[in-house]
């Protein structure tokens, strides 16, 4: 493949998936701005009940990212069958598991719910919008594995243009049900979740009717098989069990990393929340170039073209390296604007612009994990790696340092973020080190 069709091939899938990414987020935000209008007990029973939606996220994510391996190396070894195989198989498994969290969902809400919060009228309000919400379970996995399908086809453009459609649902109909518009009575919460179940529905309809045209426009296998012939379910396991090990880990350093900045300051924790629709954002425009860095190079590797994979890989690595470079300049310039659009104190501001300061330095470093870890490395199947990478950034180094800066040495939360940040910079000397060693290329 040519230098001009590789960067073709890395356009057709990056971009789409970029834009999806920051499109998400930013209709995330319109929401938040409705659901916030309903007052504290509501806002804050959307957000528990979301803690317990990101869960199932991780465990769904875990999931898809298998898929991704298997279906972008049988994709380049030309194996139309396995394809097929791969996809039908984590699909079934993914809808066991939508079904599972649905179940439990309907049947204990309150006490889910009651481990988040003591307020009654709180759980209350969670109850109801998580009841309504796990409906969306099992579209949402569905979409994910279609999605990541049709992106190893190089048809990343079409889970865009559904997500912006689906997107564009949710928030008309976010508007009609949650304040009582166009002849229906006000849902307020409630609303918010028929109104997600609903696009989500959409979507998937959308989805699959792509699904169906594009695999038989291409000739392509699409039949209900979950019969692998190439790959063992013991080494299934071994692959997908990291994932969801970093998935877990991930997640709960994060809640700890919550706390932290609570524990700081409540102006402080303020600063620190305003910087996450700009983070989301900048994260958001460079995901696509991991997961195309995964599918591509993961084709390469299915082909058995090592040589060729890794000097791809190089090339990935430094158009990551460009983007983030250029967003962190551009974040320097204008932070200052995005923090003025809010009206908080100043000292709120100033320390968002602080914060957002170490994340332009930081930004960069996060990003090569997010090629490297998330994309190369893992398109080889070699996952444990990745987990003992993460597991010992996080752990051995990002939460103890947290710790210590916040408890033990008092320091302000840019500064604590930075030392916390560190954790990034060990996970890149690891992953750079087996990257160089090539032990990550392998056919799975």
């Amino acid at each position: 493949m040519r230098s001009d069709t590789f960067l073709r091939s890395v356009t057709k899938i990056a971009i789409p998936i970029a834009l999806q990414s920051m499109l998400q987020a930013s209709f995330s935000i319109v929401d938040q701005i409705m659901v916030g209008n309903l007052g504290s007990t509501s806002i804050a029973a959307v957000g528990i009940a979301g803690k317990l939606s990101s869960l199932y996220g991780v465990v769904i994510g875990a999931v898809v990212s298998v898929a991704g391996i298997m279906i972008s190396q049988y994709i380049g070894a030309r194996d139309e069958k396995e394809v097929n195989r791969s996809f039908c198989l984590n699909t079934a498994i993914s809808v066991v598991i939508a079904v599972i969290f649905m179940s439990v969902c309907l049947l204990l809400p309150t006490q889910l719910m009651g481990l988040y919060s003591t307020d009654s009228e709180t759980v209350n309000t969670a109850s109801g919008y998580l009841m309504i919400i796990s409906f969306g379970f099992l579209p949402y996995a569905i979409d994910m594995l279609i999605s990541t399908r049709l992106r190893c086809m190089e048809k990343a453009v079409l889970p865009l243009i559904f997500s912006i459609m689906a997107n564009a649902v949710n928030t008309g109909l976010n508007y009609v049900l949650i304040f009582g518009r166009l002849g229906f009575a006000a849902m307020g919460a409630d609303g918010a979740g028929i109104a997600t179940v609903i696009s989500q529905l959409f979507n998937t309809l959308l989805l699959v009717t792509s699904l169906i045209v594009v695999c038989r426009k291409n000739g392509s296998e699409l039949s209900f098989s979950v019969k692998l012939t190439k790959m063992s379910y013991g080494k299934y396991i071994a692959i997908l069990l990291p994932i969801l090990v970093t998935e877990f880990m991930w997640s709960l350093s994060e809640n700890i990393y919550a706390s932290v900045y609570g524990h700081i300051g409540t102006l402080e924790c303020a600063g620190m929340t305003l910087t996450y629709p700009i983070q989301g954002l900048m994260i958001g425009a460079l995901s696509g170039l991991a997961q195309a860095s995964g599918i591509l190079i993961g084709k390469e590797l299915g082909k058995g073209s090592f040589d060729s994979a890794f000097e791809k890989s190089k090339k990935m690595i430094l158009y990551g390296l460009i983007g983030s470079f250029i967003l962190s300049v551009a974040l320097v310039y204008s932070m200052k604007y995005y923090t003025d659009a809010y009206n908080v104190e100043k000292y709120v501001k100033l320390v968002a612009q602080q914060i957002l300061l170490v994340f332009a330095v930081v930004s960069p470093v996060k990003v090569l994990n997010m090629i490297i870890g998330g994309g190369i490395i893992k398109s080889g199947g070699r996952t444990k790696i990745v987990m003992i990478i993460e597991l010992t950034g996080t752990w051995g180094v990002g939460v103890p340092l947290a710790l210590l800066s916040a408890y033990v040495w008092k320091l302000p939360i840019p500064v604590v973020y930075f030392i916390l940040s560190m954790e990034e910079c060990v996970r890149l000397i690891l992953s750079w080190s087996v990257f160089r060693r090539r032990k990550w290329m392998k056919r799975i």
